[in-house]
């Protein structure tokens, strides 16, 4: 348990944990069967449904899921690393191997090196040299991703991009990996192509890379450098259905802070020292996803370039 909180506190989170809600993990459970049966039944009923309301309704369920995945590497439901595993394995997002985002989001919570260019995995941020080296088209799509709608519309192909070139250079020591996944998703694909009306290509175009944009709003701003490291994780303080969406992880700093609590007491651990969380971050509080979009729609949050890298 983190050594900054009170010991009134860590009793309290402590007998939180004890109780039968979080022993038995059965909210993970419950909506990972929610997950899985909404897929399928959604997939197995587009034809009735209709191409586009079965897009509307797997565009959430997919970003949930990616949500999921997140719950899953942390250590829920269980405490076993290979059944989670095999729990989160399946790509309905397609691009993203389980294993690869397990490892690089585990190394991402090394708080030290938050933000930081060619550390933080997941880092916004580019550091003089990388700047200095970007084109001026570069230069402006860095810009354009600082605005919300800007991260909304060019994340998803971004990050898509980057990955191939990045897993490219690793192929001859990764190759096991994208072997797995590529059987699995062509499984997957095999699946939707035989018993939906989605075609192949609409599901990985049309729902997959909105899920992602829709996934990419969440970590829009959720870290901000900051000598302090406490200090460059974000309290959002969204309203259902956001907070739903993404499992409570907009109270980012609770969870980097004790990222072994489940998704489902986050808010309760949060509320109960509110003031005290607020402190601890540096005032880095937000009003939820719509303070973020009436202010910076279209307006530069902050530089691309990172002020201390």
């Amino acid at each position: 348990m983190a050594n900054y909180l009170d010991t009134t506190h860590r009793r309290e989170i402590e007998a939180l944990c004890q109780g039968f809600t979080v022993r038995s993990e059965w909210p993970t459970w419950l909506l990972l069967i929610g997950i899985y049966a909404g897929w399928f039944a959604v997939i197995l009923a587009s034809a009735w449904l209709g191409v586009w309301l079965s897009t509307l309704l797997l565009i959430p369920l997919v970003t949930l899921w990616l949500s999921l995945q997140h719950e899953l590497l942390h250590g829920h439901p269980t405490r076993s690393l290979w059944l989670n595993k095999l729990l989160g394995y399946a790509p309905f997002a397609v691009w993203y191997p389980y294993t690869l985002y397990r490892d690089s989001h585990l190394l991402h919570h090394n708080d030290e090196d938050l933000t930081l260019p060619g550390i933080d995995p997941e880092s916004r941020y580019l550091n003089q040299q990388q700047w200095d080296r970007s084109s001026l088209f570069e230069r402006g799509v860095h810009w354009l991703t600082k605005t919300l709608l800007g991260r909304f519309l060019l994340a998803a192909p971004l990050a898509i991009s980057r990955l191939a070139r990045h897993e490219w250079q690793r192929l001859p020591h990764a190759w096991p990996m994208w072997l797995a996944h590529g059987a699995v998703t062509c499984l997957m694909l095999g699946f939707i192509a035989h018993f939906s009306a989605l075609p192949v290509w609409h599901y990985v175009l049309l729902v997959t890379v909105p899920a992602l944009s829709l996934a990419s709003i969440r970590s829009y701003y959720e870290h901000r450098p900051h000598p302090q490291p406490e200090r460059r994780t974000v309290l959002n303080e969204a309203s259902w259905p956001w907070s739903w969406l993404f499992l409570n992880n907009n109270l980012h700093l609770v969870h980097h802070d004790l990222p072994k609590l489940p998704w489902y007491v986050l808010p309760t651990v949060y509320r109960a020292r509110r003031e005290q969380w607020v402190a601890r971050s540096g005032g880095f509080l937000v009003q939820g996803y719509g303070q973020l979009l009436s202010r910076y729609g279209v307006k530069a949050i902050d530089s691309p370039r990172h002020p201390f890298a």
